[in-house]
Order: structure tokens, then C-alpha cells, then sequence
């Protein structure tokens, strides 16, 4: 589609539908000014490209089963209106050219699809490792140049990495491919970008929420077959608004307190002679427990009592969600959130004790709502965000009592978004 012919389509309300079902009626006016301005930057940095196409990917929140994916667990995650999006024109010239907004234009290769180690924890590893990932299942890959604008924010726990990944699967799957390796297999291919390109050991939660979008269940038993399904609950008529607050904690060396889980919880199966505690019984565990003392840190033992806890609250908190039993979700929320403080021990860092953001905005949060909703860590936890779903009449003081804790703009009103990576214009 032509440059005037896609303005003018936003302009006259022609994708006010589409974007309405992702961002919320209340968000369209700006989200068709975005859109527009991502056109005009487009056709200034691409004039060559005449032709258009716009996809979007989402973030995703983890609602509940917080760092159980590594063990082959079951989480509960839900994608929501923050998201990534390209302005996309295609060509055969052999590469992938691509302007991400506030940051330099980048080239990958399709004939040098190799792994880089040179291009660990940047964008063009995430590039080659989808192109790989598609050329090395044998389908179709081609060139193509965009201009991305993504409003997940980095290091927030809302996985703009694996947004990045979705997207880029998508924009090869729907263009080149028609939509034949589909969302499952997208994730997949995200999950080993991020682990074989980029140099992240991450889980596969974060691809698979992005990719299929709503809320989904995932059942990693089996890691190379989850199963996965996906389910709908409309907060916004309920009246309950999802909050998502950054705490302003800095992740800068704390990768050791993130490895400690599933390295510590791993140590725990061992003793069982499994290689992760899915494969271990929890009456084992429990009747276990003082053999474990000593053999493996108190702890590691703290830990594992978390992710069989976390494990079994996963598919209570889906049949809440499904009766539209608030009450009961929320009280799962909060029983999972003790256990993430107390058990898993991921609030704050015990390299920096001083620092505790997350423990204050639980502390303010549990305050505000007075025993309403509910709020919890949320993420990989040490540092970043806090979840909290706030009974509407209570989002204004919320967000003010979040603010006035951690800075204006801090606090994010967000939306569940029923769909993934998707073509959108």
C-alpha cells in the first residue's frame, strides 16, 4: 500500500477496529497518530520503498507461576496493549535493513546466517537468529527494510525482547510464508534467538504470550510440545484495571541473583536424580526435606517449596478467571506474591539490601488498596516492576500514590490484548 493511500486510510477510520481490539478504544486517537507518524518516518528513511505493510507483536505480564517455566512448570501470562511496531517494505536484495526508534539503522546478511558471538545482547542477533530459525526449517525468508517504534518498556519485565522476536517472525511468516509456520512455532524460533544469538538462557513463556496473545496457560512438561491455551477474560467491564509500575530499580549486576533460581532449584532435583523438579514428586520433596538440609543450601529448599506451590496455583488461578470468580483470583494473586517474597526470594537483591523498590511499592500498593484487588512482584523480581489489578474507583489514587513513590509516568494503566503478532495494515 502507498504512503498517502495508508495516512489516509488511518485518517478516515479505515484500521480503527483492528486497532481498538489491541490498544482500547480510549487509546485510538493516539495510537492513529503513532501510526502515522511511523509511516512518515518510514518513507524518509526508505523513499525507495513505495510499498508498505504494518505489523505489531505485544509485550506480555506474568500473572502467576513465577519462575516455574525453567523447571517445566505452568505459568499464566496474558499480552497486553504495549507493543512493538514496524512499518515494513519489501525487496530481494538479499538483507534485513532496519531503523529502530532512538537507536542507529542496523543490516543483517540472509546469506550470513551463522551464529555471531560478536552480536551477543544486541538487535541484529535477535534478526539473524529468526532468519536462521526460518531458514533452517525451510521455509521461505527475504529482505526487507522497517522502521520499528516499541512503547514495552526495556528492562521493565514486560519482555520487549521477545516482542522484537515476535514481530520480526511475523513479518516473515505473513509476507513470505502466508501464515504457515504460525504463532507456536514463532515463539519456539524467538526462544532460540534469544538463547543461541542474543546469548540469553531465557524460558519460552515470554515468546508464546507474545505470539498467541489473551491470556495463556502453558504447560511446559514437555518443552519441545507445550501445551498451550488460551483463554479470555474481559477485565475492563469487570471493572478492574491491570497496573503495572516501574519501581526504578536498576538490573545492572544482578544477572547472578537471576541465575541463582533456577541453578539453586535444579540443585534440589538432583538430589532426586531428575534434571528439574517438575520431574520430582512434591510429597518426595516434603518427605525429603531434612536429608536436603545441608546437601544443598536452606535456600535452594525455600525455593523448590515455591515452584511446587506456584506450580499447582497456575490452573486454580485459570478456573478462576474463567468463572469470573475475582475474589478467589485475587487471593491467588496475593498467595502467589507471599510465596515470590518469601520463598523464591526475588523482591530485592542481598547484594544490595539498601535498595528495595519492589518492597516499597508492595508496601504502598497493599496500603492503597486496603484489601481490594490485589498486588504482587512481577517478573524475574530483584528489581523492576510490580504487578497490582485495582478495582477501577481506586485507579486514580493508585496511580498517584505509585507516582508520587517512583516518579511521574511511572505507573502503567494497561489493557489484556486478545491477539499476538499480527499484521495490522
Amino acid at each position: 500500500m502507498k504512503k498517502e493511500e495508508l495516512l489516509q486510510g488511518i485518517q478516515a477510520g479505515k484500521y480503527d477496529e483492528m486497532l481498538v481490539k489491541l490498544y482500547g478504544q480510549e487509546a485510538l486517537t493516539a495510537q492513529k497518530q503513532r501510526y502515522s507518524q511511523a509511516v512518515e518516518k518510514f518513507a524518509t528513511l526508505y523513499p525507495e520503498r513505495e510499498d508498505m505493510e504494518v505489523f505489531s507483536a505485544p509485550g506480555r505480564t506474568e500473572v502467576c507461576g513465577n519462575h516455574t517455566d525453567h523447571q517445566h512448570g505452568k505459568v499464566l501470562a496474558a499480552a497486553i496493549n504495549l507493543d512493538a511496531v514496524a512499518v515494513v517494505g519489501f525487496h530481494e536484495e538479499g538483507a534485513i535493513r532496519l531503523h529502530s526508534q532512538g537507536y542507529p539503522a542496523i543490516t543483517v546478511e540472509l546469506a550470513d546466517l551463522a551464529v555471531n558471538e560478536a552480536e551477543h545482547g544486541t538487535t541484529k542477533a535477535l534478526i539473524r537468529g529468526m532468519a536462521a530459525q526460518f531458514a533452517d526449517k525451510g521455509v521461505k525468508i527475504g529482505g526487507f527494510d522497517a522502521y520499528v517504534t516499541s512503547d514495552v518498556l526495556g528492562g521493565s519485565g514486560l519482555s520487549s525482547s521477545a516482542a522484537f522476536e515476535v514481530l520480526i517472525g511475523t513479518i516473515l511468516d505473513i509476507h513470505y510464508n502466508n501464515g504457515a509456520v504460525g504463532a507456536v512455532d514463532i515463539a519456539k524460533m524467538g526462544q532460540f534467538a534469544e538463547n543461541k544469538y542474543f546469548g540469553k538462557n531465557c524460558g519460552l513463556m515470554d515468546q508464546m504470550v507474545s505470539s498467541v496473545g489473551g491470556f495463556v496457560f502453558i504447560d511446559f512438561a514437555d518443552p519441545a510440545k507445550p501445551v498451550i491455551d488460551k483463554h479470555v477474560c474481559d477485565f475492563a467491564a469487570a471493572g478492574i484495571s491491570l497496573c503495572i509500575t516501574d519501581t526504578k530499580g536498576s538490573h545492572a549486576d544482578l544477572t547472578a541473583d537471576y541465575v541463582s533460581i533456577p541453578v539453586e532449584m535444579k540443585s534440589v532435583a538432583a538430589h532426586f536424580g531428575k534434571e528439574v523438579l517438575h520431574e520430582v514428586a512434591e510429597a518426595d520433596f516434603f518427605a525429603e526435606i531434612g536429608v536436603l538440609r545441608g546437601k544443598v543450601s536452606d535456600r535452594a529448599i525455600l525455593r523448590a517449596a515455591h515452584f511446587f506451590a506456584d506450580d499447582a496455583r497456575v490452573p486454580q488461578e485459570v478456573a478462576a478467571l474463567d468463572a469470573k470468580d475475582f475474589q478467589k483470583f485475587f487471593d491467588l494473586v496475593k498467595a502467589s506474591g507471599n510465596s515470590s517474597a518469601k520463598w523464591l526470594q526475588n523482591v530485592y537483591s542481598i547484594q544490595k539490601p539498601e535498595e528495595q523498590g519492589v518492597s516499597m511499592g508492595l508496601m504502598v500498593s497493599e496500603k492503597v488498596l486496603d484489601g481490594k484487588g490485589a498486588s504482587r512482584v512481577h517478573g524475574g523480581g530483584f528489581a523492576g516492576t510490580i504487578q497490582a489489578f485495582v478495582p477501577t474507583e481506586l485507579v486514580d489514587k493508585y496511580v498517584t500514590a505509585m507516582e508520587n513513590l517512583f516518579g511521574e509516568g511511572s505507573c502503567y494503566r494497561l489493557n489484556i490484548r486478545p491477539l499476538g503478532g499480527v499484521q495490522v495494515m
